[in-house]
């Protein structure tokens, strides 16, 4: 309940009961480990080093792929590709998405969890610390929620208490280990000149994608690293 410093946290079981009251909680069918055969993943994010990278048909072979935040993909489609079966996203940075897509909500504060709530029903929550939709259209057995033990963990195991909280994308890549037999990188980390950027910004400098002083991305970025030399990942580090 700290983890974004509310200083009014609520009562986390009363809001877990509303939340399992209206998304039914069943479990996602693919993640099930009923499916024979090596279950391959691609975990995208939202670098600029995407960008002419023509990694698009490469991403797509992956059983599972896997988006965060904005990530648009039309007209992005020959560097990023264009399935999506998981989206990881929280109410700031909710985007629509394709029918047949599961939204992974990663609970940050308690708000996101009624956020949910809200946006499948009333429609009462449009706003957070910034305006956030007040309905979305994704069907509620495609809502699945990342569990907020699972972010401790991640936090604590993973990263070893660095940063504030961990980043949605080490949250996902840490997501994807445990239900993925390869798990392949694309879009992390700064492009070959070194700049942070989202792929979708003509601007190389823009601010939106440098350290936001929430997240220790170099230790994140070690994580990673050190994922791949001991093969348990690979990165692919485009252009």
């Amino acid at each position: 309940q700290t983890l974004q410093r509310e200083k009014q946290p609520h009562d986390l079981n009363d809001t877990f009961k509303e939340l399992f009251h209206v998304v039914p909680g069943n479990g996602d069918p693919l993640l099930e480990r009923k499916s024979v055969g090596c279950r391959r993943c691609a975990v995208v994010g939202n670098s600029g080093n995407l960008r002419e990278s023509w990694y698009g048909p490469h991403i797509d072979s992956h059983d599972f792929v896997l988006r965060m935040n904005k990530a648009p993909t039309t007209g992005f489609e020959a560097d990023v590709g264009s399935k999506t079966t998981h989206h990881f996203v929280y109410p700031e940075s909710f985007r629509e998405l394709a029918e047949n897509v599961s939204m992974v909500l990663v609970p940050f504060k308690t708000l996101d969890l009624e956020w949910v709530v809200s946006a499948t029903t009333t429609g009462t929550i449009s706003h957070t610390y910034v305006p956030v939709p007040s309905k979305i259209k994704v069907k509620k057995d495609q809502i699945l929620i990342y569990h907020p033990a699972f972010i401790k963990y991640v936090f604590d195991s993973w990263l070893q208490g660095h940063g504030r909280y961990p980043s949605t994308g080490i949250l996902s890549v840490i997501f994807s280990l445990h239900v993925c037999d390869e798990v392949d990188l694309y879009g992390f980390g700064a492009d070959s000149r070194g700049n942070w950027h989202h792929y979708w910004e003509n601007n190389p400098s823009a601010g939106a994608f440098r350290k936001t002083g929430v997240h220790d991305g170099d230790f994140e970025s070690n994580v990673t690293t050190t994922l791949a030399s001991i093969h348990k990942i690979r990165i692919f580090k485009g252009r």
